[in-house]
């Protein structure tokens, strides 16, 4: 047990015959460990454009609200009818009158014939 420990200590099984099939592993094992690493960056910048992309849908979102308030306050009967005394166009004293529009149905040849 004391000569194993001591030999794996002086790394004798880098140098000894053999030891090639040992740097293939140790080899494969930091390309392993190099994956993991670029890996879990990639997941942390991901994770920050998702965050920043919260904060940016957040702000969107209450400016389009602010729009649709200040838009409903300008379609306000009130606010038109404000501006538009500026230009010295009044609202009407008269209410409007619906028109109709009859229309005549067309009596296709078929029909025409028949009566």
């Amino acid at each position: 047990m004391k000569g194993g420990v001591y030999g794996l200590l002086k790394a004798k099984y880098l140098v000894d015959e053999g030891s090639m099939k040992n740097w293939g592993f140790i080899v494969f094992l930091v390309l392993i460990a190099m994956l993991m690493i670029a890996n879990a960056h990639n997941y942390e910048q991901k994770i920050h454009r998702i965050e920043a992309l919260k904060n940016e849908v957040k702000v969107l979102r209450s400016e389009f609200v602010d729009r649709r308030s200040e838009l409903m306050e300008l379609k306000m009967e009130s606010t038109v009818a404000r501006k538009m005394e500026q230009r010295e166009i009044y609202p009407s004293s008269v209410p409007p009158k619906k028109i109709k529009v009859v229309k005549e149905e067309q009596k296709s040849t078929l029909s025409k014939l028949w009566e």
